[in-house]
């Protein structure tokens, strides 16, 4: 189950970055702001995407002891989104131990 969580979130980590990248090509967020922000779906998103991240950060202040690590990963789920999710939920399945599985990823707090 591990190694499949690994593959599955490596393959979304990379999906995500092309997605962003090419998006960011074709089309300037900062340009067409005003726009999207008149767009009431796309004030329900932001709504819906700082909510996952404040349950995401849950977790993440849950698993790291130190004040400096939790704000950085509260800074990037910001900015970056579901690749800093996808990066912090791969850091922990490689982090996990032989023979550790679902139980220590979930509950197992960082040193």
């Amino acid at each position: 189950m591990i190694t499949a969580l690994k593959v599955f979130f490596s393959a979304l980590l990379v999906w995500m970055c092309y997605m962003v990248i090419s998006t960011s090509i074709n089309s300037n967020l900062f340009k067409e702001w005003h726009f999207l922000g008149s767009i009431p779906w796309m004030r329900a998103t932001l709504w819906d995407f700082y909510a996952n991240v404040t349950a995401i950060f849950l977790w993440v202040c849950y698993k790291e002891k130190s004040i400096a690590l939790r704000i950085t990963w509260l800074l990037l789920l910001v900015a970056l989104g579901s690749i800093a999710t996808c990066a912090y939920v791969l850091i922990q399945l490689f982090s996990l131990k032989p023979g550790e599985g679902l139980n220590e990823f979930f509950s197992k707090q960082n040193g």
